[in-house]
């Protein structure tokens, strides 16, 4: 069975960190895109960073030099480390893995953590 676990999040103040890790089953992740999304009440859900084949990677604009992707052979898992938050950064954080080229697109994706809340408060 494929499928995607988030795990990591919580409440931090603005300037904390956190990581997030999306272990990944059924599948082997350095085949496949793996994207962090993150969706704030009210709003779209977005891309925040994506790896592809386990080495390519992508990040949006807003999270650029804060953010960093890494992975673990081993564990078969993604990890996302978050710095320097900003309580814009809050919004629950969905792990989504698709084979192919990582699109970005929410539509693209046919696995799906349950997602995992990250809350930075000022």
């Amino acid at each position: 069975q494929v499928q995607v676990v988030e795990s990591g999040g919580g409440s931090v103040q603005a300037g904390g960190s956190l990581r997030l890790s999306c272990a990944a089953s059924g599948f082997t992740y350095w085949r496949a895109c793996i994207t962090w999304f993150r969706q704030a009440p009210g709003k779209e859900r977005e891309e925040v960073a994506s790896i592809y084949t386990g080495s390519s990677t992508y990040y949006a604009e807003s999270v650029k030099g804060r953010f960093t992707l890494s992975h673990d052979n081993a564990k078969n898992t993604v990890y996302l480390q978050m710095n320097s938050l900003k309580p814009e950064d809050t919004a629950m954080y969905y792990c989504a893995s698709r084979l192919g080229l990582c699109t970005g697109r929410t539509l693209d994706f046919g696995t799906w953590g349950q997602g995992t809340q990250v809350t930075v408060s000022s």
